[in-house]
C-alpha cells in the first residue's frame, strides 16, 4: 500500500508521462501505425508482466484496428498513475487497489454494468465488490485477489505428532500447537509475527474478534481502535512474543517469515496467496488452513484485491469498457495463473478448490463481508499514521492498551475533516 506523494517527484514523473505518452504515439489523435491505441496501466514486471502483455494481444486479435499500449509502471505505480491523473493525461485503463484516494478520477462503471447483462455479474464473489466501491458507486471489476490464511509445516507436524490444523480451530489450539512446535535451542518457533506489520494485515484477525480501527460508518475510533476485542487481539500476538513460542520476522535486521519457513524453523506463517510458490521450489511440505476463531465467534476474512477501471479522462471510454469486459471474461481469468480465479465458473471449470492448498484461500473469501478500514474514511492514511508504531511496541513487549489510547487520541484530529 503506497500512498506516499512527494510532490518534486510526482512534478518529474508527470512531465516524463506526458513526453512518453506523445513519443509513443505517431499523431496526436490516439492512433499508432493507423490504429487506435488504448493505454493500459499495470504495476506488474517479469512473468507477471508477461501475462498482461499476453492478454493484451488476444484482445487485439479480437479488435482488428487496436492496438494495446501496455505501461509497465512497476513498483512507482501509484506516483506515476497520480502524476498521469494530475497531467489530465492517465492511461485509459489500469490496475487498481486504492479507490478511496482515486475514485474522483475514475469513471463509475454501474452503468456500463448494466447496460451488459452478459457480464454475468452474480459469477463473481460478492465479497471482492467491497473492495471497489466508493459511496455505494463501483469502480473496479475485480482482477485478482488473496486472502490471509495460516501456512503449517508438515514435517514439524509429524515430528512432534501434532494433527493437523482443520478448519474450526480456535486461537487457544493455535497457541497450543505454537508451544508445542517451539524449540529455542534449535532457533526453532512455532509461529512468526511480523514486528512492523502492516495494519491492513491485522484487519482480520481484529474483525473475527468482535474489533476494527474504525466504525463501519468511518466516522469513530475512539472506542473501536482502542477496544478491548482490538486491544486484545494485538496483545495475543505480542504476548505469543513474550512467552517465546513466536519469533518476530520482517522488521530490521530480521529475516523475513517466508524465509524462516522455507528453512524449516518455522512451524506457522500468516500470508496470502504470495508465498506460495517459492515454498514449493523450495521443497518445503507444507499445509494451509484458514484462520482460526476466537472462540465460538465467527472467523472473518480480509481480501488483498486488485481491480481493473476507466480513467474519467479517457477519451475512447468505451473501447476502455470492452477490454474491461475481456479482462473479466473467462479466457482473461485462465490467462492470469498468477492470480486466484474471481469467477465462480472458472473456479469450478479448473477444480482449483479441489486442492487442498488452494481451498482455504476461498473459504476466506467466503467469509469475507467487512469493508477495509482505507475504504472507509479518505483522511484513512493520516489517521492509520501512529497504529503502526503502537502496534509495533506492543509486539516489542510493551502494553497495548494505553499505546492504543494514545494513538486514538493522535488521531481523532483526522477522522471528520
Amino acid at each position: 500500500m503506497r500512498r506516499k506523494k512527494w510532490w518534486l517527484s510526482v512534478l518529474v514523473a508527470a512531465v516524463v508521462l506526458v513526453m512518453s505518452a506523445c513519443s509513443s504515439s505517431s499523431s496526436g489523435d490516439g492512433k499508432q501505425d493507423g490504429k487506435t491505441v488504448l493505454r493500459f496501466a499495470t504495476w506488474d514486471t517479469g512473468d507477471t508482466l508477461k501475462i498482461q502483455q499476453d492478454i493484451a494481444k488476444e484482445f487485439e486479435k479480437e479488435n482488428k484496428g487496436v492496438k494495446v499500449q501496455v505501461e509497465a509502471y512497476g513498483d512507482g505505480f501509484d506516483q506515476k498513475l497520480a502524476a498521469s491523473f494530475g497531467a489530465k493525461n492517465p492511461p485509459d485503463v489500469m490496475y487498481m487497489w486504492d479507490f478511496s484516494t482515486y475514485y474522483q478520477s475514475l469513471e463509475p462503471l454501474d452503468a456500463y454494468v448494466k447496460k451488459d447483462a452478459d457480464l454475468k455479474m452474480d459469477d463473481f464473489y460478492d465479497g471482492l465488490f467491497n473492495y471497489s466501491k466508493v459511496n455505494g458507486q463501483l469502480y473496479g471489476m475485480p482482477a485478482g485477489f488473496s486472502t490471509m490464511v495460516v501456512y503449517y509445516n508438515k514435517k514439524l507436524f509429524d515430528k512432534y505428532n501434532i494433527p493437523y490444523p482443520k478448519e474450526g480451530w480456535t486461537w487457544d489450539d493455535f497457541k497450543a500447537i505454537a508451544k508445542k512446535l517451539t524449540d529455542k535451542s534449535k532457533k526453532q518457533y512455532g509461529f512468526g509475527v511480523t514486528a512492523e506489520p502492516d495494519t491492513y494485515d491485522l484487519q482480520g484477525l481484529v474483525w473475527s474478534n468482535g474489533g476494527s480501527f474504525i466504525s463501519n460508518d468511518g466516522k469513530k475510533v475512539n472506542g473501536v481502535m482502542n477496544s478491548p476485542e482490538t486491544v486484545e487481539d494485538i496483545q495475543m500476538y505480542g504476548d505469543m512474543v513474550k512467552d517465546g513460542m513466536a519469533v518476530l520476522v520482517g522488521g530490521k535486521n530480521q529475516q523475513s517469515g517466508s524465509d524462516i519457513f522455507k528453512s524449516g524453523k518455522l512451524g506457522m506463517y500468516v500470508s496470502g496467496i504470495w508465498p506460495i510458490q517459492g515454498f514449493k521450489d523450495a521443497g518445503v511440505d507444507f499445509g494451509t488452513v484458514e484462520m482460526p476463531a476466537f472462540g465460538s465467534k465467527p472467523v472473518k476474512g480480509l481480501i488483498s484485491s486488485s481491480s481493473i477501471s476507466i480513467a474519467k479522462d479517457s477519451k475512447q471510454k468505451d473501447l476502455a469498457w470492452k477490454f474491461v469486459k475481456f479482462f473479466s471474461s473467462d479466457k482473461a481469468i485462465k490467462m492470469r495463473t498468477a492470480d486466484l480465479p474471481v469467477r465462480k465458473s472458472v473456479v469450478e471449470e479448473t477444480k482449483v478448490m479441489d486442492d487442498p492448498l488452494y481451498k482455504p484461500f476461498y473459504t476466506m473469501l467466503e467469509k469475507a463481508s467487512d469493508t477495509p478500514a482505507f475504504l472507509l474514511n479518505k483522511n484513512w492514511s493520516e489517521i492509520n499514521r501512529n497504529l503502526p508504531a503502537a502496534i509495533n511496541a506492543v509486539m516489542l513487549g510493551q502494553k497495548a492498551q494505553p499505546l492504543f489510547d494514545k494513538a486514538v487520541k493522535d488521531s481523532e484530529k483526522y477522522v471528520s475533516q
